[in-house]
């Protein structure tokens, strides 16, 4: 059975073609939920030219469901079902050396994070060159390189000859996400499964990655796509499975799930959505009234603690150039003469795409990097620029705090949650049952309990983290905290529930906020202002609702037409 896929892997992609035929499908393991299932009863299919959308919260089962499909449930899962056929093959029979020939030969994987996929001792044109290798045989060196700048091209890589020669910390994060789908579709599978391939991307470089999806399915190929984001499901998705606590809940044409879903958890997903029409509202109590026609109704937020003050942050002309020993004249310019301020109880908003300046902004303001021009002021002293120091800032830092992205990666791994907690109080130098009233009621404050205090990190599941990093970042009642897409790796129900805690939190304390993000419906619902950086520079700023109704800038119109919409479907379904 070991050869089966082949010559599968080089045939055309015949049109309606059943790729994946699975009943009854169940997922456990013996030392996991008691022995219990984790996947229950999931019917699933696929056929070639077709998107296929699994969708839910995190811990649903989507990415366990997708993985058995290719042998990756793991070493000890135990997999059931009533028919589990891989291209009209019985798979429940399958050997490790059959699912080597089905990965990549017979179905490529593209994951989340290409930087953490692709080899970083390897050039992406040898990483492309091992599936060529392993599923097309014949091929002669100088023809398999050829192959490998044939697919990079496919899948938009200028200059290929010259990518394929750099490693995956060379490349820009889209350049990065594709390079790794030209590894997944080298020897022309017949199926892609596609795990939240969009989710840490931009929207510009998010719609060039689904152009890539959408090309494979003009081409014949099927598409497994698991993904958070109802609107790049509504958007490239012919069908769609919803999976809550490992059993499907709602399926079927994408236009049907997404307007007119029949369970509930479907329509909180929907209602859940955040947006312009949301702002000042409890995503998380939203909720559709059928007796008003479907209609969304949502709870207020509570009214903020105080009107837009004076300014706390200042950021006036600041620069980063990267000169690495190159004369001036020719150095990196992540920043060029960016302003901005912002002020008690609001909050500002920062968005564009990839390698804009964003992050270099934020590690400016908080003091993590010294600008090359200009400065910042912070609660009315300078904060950073030329000839301040980290002493100077010492008595401040605790007034200006940071929720990063990945919390995970920011935690120490070795300290439990009532260490980092602690260590956010450590300004405050309070005894030690004082430290421990307080961190008990700090995780009140963002939905947890004093059970948690014992946990490490890596026990916590993503929401969890991120109340943890935002229970920490308001421990030492700061007047400004910097979120860096706080969300962004968060699905839409765990992501409701934070917009709702910092609206909560920003509200009752009136700190004020910059929000970093490269999802436009998330900034349109927690920001006041709105700021557009585009290759280091301002190119607009203005009231929130004021630029996303009617941009100036070519370059805010280009971002607002990239981003997908919960109303547009790529074809009728």
């Amino acid at each position: 059975m070991s050869e089966i896929f082949t010559s599968e892997a080089s045939a055309p992609h015949v049109p309606g073609r059943t790729l994946v035929d699975v009943t009854g499908l169940s997922i456990g393991f013996d030392d996991v939920n008691g022995g219990r299932p984790l996947v229950r009863g999931v019917d699933l299919s696929i056929r070639a030219g077709e998107c296929v959308a699994l969708v839910g919260e995190s811990g649903s089962g989507k990415s366990l469901t997708a993985r058995s499909l290719i042998g990756l449930a793991g070493a000890h899962a135990r997999i059931g079902a009533q028919r589990f056929e891989i291209d009209g093959r019985a798979a429940l029979a399958f050997r490790e050396r059959d699912w080597r020939q089905v990965r990549g030969g017979f179905a490529g994987l593209v994951m989340q994070d290409a930087l953490v996929s692709l080899d970083p001792l390897r050039t992406v044109g040898r990483e492309i060159g091992e599936t060529l290798a392993r599923h097309v045989k014949g091929q002669s060196r100088a023809q398999r390189t050829a192959a490998v700048h044939a697919v990079m091209r496919d899948v938009g890589i200028a200059q290929p000859e010259r990518r394929a020669a750099q490693y995956a910390h060379e490349l820009s994060g889209g350049l990065r996400q594709r390079a790794l789908i030209a590894s997944a579709i080298a020897a022309s599978p017949a199926l892609v499964i596609a795990d939240e391939p969009t989710t840490a991307l931009d929207v510009t470089v998010q719609a060039q990655v689904l152009a890539v999806l959408e090309a494979r399915l003009r081409a014949g190929v099927g598409v497994l796509l698991i993904s958070h984001d109802l609107a790049v499901v509504a958007g490239i998705a012919d069908r769609v499975i919803v999976m809550h606590r490992g059993e499907v809940v709602d399926s079927g044409p994408t236009r049907d799930v997404l307007e007119r879903p029949t369970h509930p958890y479907t329509r909180q997903l929907l209602a859940a959505q955040p947006g312009a029409q949301s702002r000042g509202y409890r995503l998380g109590s939203a909720r559709f009234v059928e007796e008003r026609g479907g209609v969304i109704v949502r709870e207020p937020l509570p009214p903020r603690a105080r009107a837009v003050g004076g300014v706390v942050l200042s950021a006036q002309g600041i620069g980063k150039r990267y000169a690495h020993g190159r004369p001036d004249a020719n150095a990196f310019v992540a920043l060029d003469d960016v302003s901005f301020d912002v002020r008690e109880g609001e909050v500002l908003g920062i968005v564009g795409e990839s390698g804009s300046g964003k992050s270099t902004s934020a590690n400016i303001v908080l003091g993590l990097l010294a600008p090359t021009s200009g400065e910042v002021a912070f609660l009315g002293e300078r904060w950073n620029g030329a000839g301040v120091s980290e002493t100077q800032r010492g008595a401040r830092r605790p007034l200006m705090r940071y929720i990063p992205q990945d919390p995970l990666s920011a935690f120490d791994p070795r300290h439990s949650v009532g260490r980092l907690l602690a260590d956010g109080l450590h300004s405050q130098r309070l005894a030690r049952r004082a430290v421990l009233e307080r961190s008990v009621t700090l995780l009140e404050q963002v939905g947890l309990d004093a059970s948690y205090l014992d946990r490490l990190p890596v026990s916590l599941s993503g929401g969890q983290r991120q109340r943890i990093a935002i229970a920490r970042a308001i421990a030492s009642e700061p007047a400004l905290i910097v979120c860096d897409e706080p969300v962004s790796a968060l699905d839409v129900y765990v992501q409701a529930q934070v917009l709702d805690l910092l609206g909560e939190l920003q509200a009752r304390s009136g700190t004020a906020l910059l929000f970093i993000s490269h999802d436009l419906d998330v900034v349109q619902h927690v920001s006041d202002r709105v700021l557009v950086l585009k290759d280091g520079r301002a190119v607009e700023t203005g009231a929130t609702a004021e630029v996303f109704a009617a941009p100036q800038a070519d370059y805010t119109k280009l971002l607002l037409r990239s981003a997908p919409d919960l109303r547009v479907q790529r074809r009728a379904a």
